[in-house]
């Protein structure tokens, strides 16, 4: 038996890593430096791709009930609203976003992780770490001040914005770092915001003010304040502040969490060394506008997870490995660069500008296209992995493509059926004869019956041939990837892209 995969860093993208891979039988250790869980409520908006992920992991439920639905996107600028953007318009089984305390987040995930027989190992820090090609020996701090020495196959480092693994395997963020400063209050407060929507206040004099209302009397308030500022945060200038750029909607009772920080705009320029890999903050940082920080980490995980399995289980090729750096490095370049945007177009001082900025999202988000477009990149729907080195095959007339996250079809049992599985899905479309067994891939036959069919694990009834008109696919194959992305697309009866797929990400 191999030696385990070691995690360090138990927020969220620490344990959704940890839980991909003890959900797929491959033994884990995940440490911390806290003692506890952190009690300071972080990142709270999970986005619709997180979701549908999450439904992959099988926590969805848990995580909706923590917290409340959100559809909706106002911006507001001298006492008015300039725009809205409707988020249940995307393409997803899940048209919305889930406004939580990360600490819920965590609590969900750890529970989960717990179901697969894996705790969180408390009070250890990361001293120093040694690699060779056979596995990592990593030198842990014991919350006595002893020290502990870890063989682990691979290592990820998901500890934050400070990454002590970074430090070790000597890369550092690249990016600017002249930095926003904000003011940040977790809080119970009297107001009149429909809790369905999330707010930005766009101020004439000063940065943006970002409201989140939550579960019951509960929200969440973040202020750009002035980056040379140098006091400290209190209830009383986060009520100020409010009472200045909301029109004093908002009635703090009290406080659960006050900070200042300041965010910078960077990331790593790659994802993996050797076999020590960097994801979340350890590998990006950004600006908090549009709530993607926490998501797009999660998401990373949830990329590398099962690639990192079938590398434990030696079946995995170096394409395949690779395909982590090369598939989520571009998009934290996106998410930094729409953040930035975002930051920019919030602080802008010249009263021209301003009103520019305003009479143009007022246009823009009245236009069908471009609010379809921006509710989109917010709920990270369009998301893809379109020129990644795991991903083979193109089919002209298809209406999704290899790379694209293959989508919801209404009327059928897919999505369940997908959600089940940890491995890969060969979906057929048509009445084709059954493909060659591939070791570790599941057939499933979308059929207008739901007889069995001979050579076919699963049928998923579709006698109206919504998956047909779904993907604009008459017959052919799709392979899926264990996290729900199209791996390779075949026309007809033509195994090439499959069989090229398969070569190319196994060994």
């Amino acid at each position: 038996m191999s030696d385990p995969v070691l995690v360090v860093g138990a927020g969220p993208v620490g344990l959704t890593l940890a839980g991909e891979l003890a959900r797929r039988g491959v033994p884990v250790r995940i440490v911390d430096a806290l003692a506890a869980p952190t009690t300071e409520s972080r990142a709270i908006v999970v986005h619709a791709r997180s979701l549908e992920m999450l439904e992959q992991v099988g926590v969805l439920d848990d995580l909706i009930a923590s917290g409340i639905k959100t559809t909706g996107l106002e911006m507001h600028a001298s006492g008015r609203t300039i725009a809205r953007v409707d988020l249940d318009i995307v393409d997803s089984a899940h048209p919305y976003a889930v406004v939580t305390a990360q600490t819920e987040t965590e609590r969900v995930l750890t529970e989960n992780l717990a179901k697969h027989g894996v705790e969180v190992e408390r009070g250890l820090s990361l001293l120093g770490l040694e690699q060779d090609a056979e596995g990592v020996r990593a030198t842990l701090r014991t919350a006595d001040g002893g020290e502990e020495s870890i063989a682990a196959s691979w290592l990820v480092g998901a500890d934050g914005a400070r990454s002590e693994v970074r430090r070790q395997v000597g890369t550092a963020l690249e990016g600017s770092f002249h930095g926003e400063r904000f003011l940040m209050g977790d809080v119970h407060a009297a107001h009149d915001f429909d809790p369905r929507s999330m707010y930005t206040f766009f101020s004439a004099h000063d940065g943006p003010l970002m409201v989140f209302p939550m579960k019951g009397d509960r929200m969440r308030l973040i202020a750009q304040v002035t980056t040379g500022s140098t006091d400290e945060a209190s209830q009383e200038w986060l009520q100020r502040v409010a009472d200045e750029r909301a029109s004093g909607r908002i009635r703090i009772h009290d406080s659960l969490w006050l900070t200042c920080f300041e965010i910078h705009h960077a990331q790593v320029p790659q994802y993996r060394y050797g076999r020590v890999f960097l994801a979340g903050d350890a590998a990006h940082v950004h600006s908090p506008a549009g709530g993607q920080g926490m998501n797009t980490g999660m998401q990373d995980a949830f990329n590398l997870g099962w690639k990192l399995a079938a590398a434990y289980r030696g079946t995995a090729s170096e394409t395949l490995i690779d395909s982590y750096h090369a598939e989520r490095h571009p998009v934290a370049a996106r998410v930094i660069e729409f953040s930035t945007r975002l930051t920019h177009l919030s602080t802008l001082a010249n009263p021209v500008a301003q009103k520019l900025r305003n009479a143009l999202l007022h246009t823009a988000t009245g236009i069908g296209p471009a609010r379809q477009a921006l509710a989109d990149e917010t709920e990270e729907t369009t998301l893809s992995y379109h020129g990644s080195p795991a991903v083979v095959g193109s089919v002209a007339h298809a209406k999704i493509r290899s790379g694209d996250h293959l989508p919801d079809v209404a009327g059928t049992q897919l999505r369940r059926v997908l959600a089940a599985e940890t491995g890969h899905v060969l979906l057929t479309l048509g009445p084709l004869p059954a493909a060659a067994e591939l070791p570790g891939v599941r057939q499933i036959l979308l059929a207008d019956t739901d007889a069995a069919v001979a050579g076919y694990d699963t049928v998923v009834a579709d006698p109206q041939r919504r998956a047909a008109t779904r993907f604009g696919l008459t017959s052919g194959r799709i392979m899926v990837r264990p996290d729900g992305y199209v791996g390779a697309i075949a026309a007809g009866d033509d195994d090439a892209p499959i069989t090229a797929y398969r070569e190319l990400t196994t060994r």
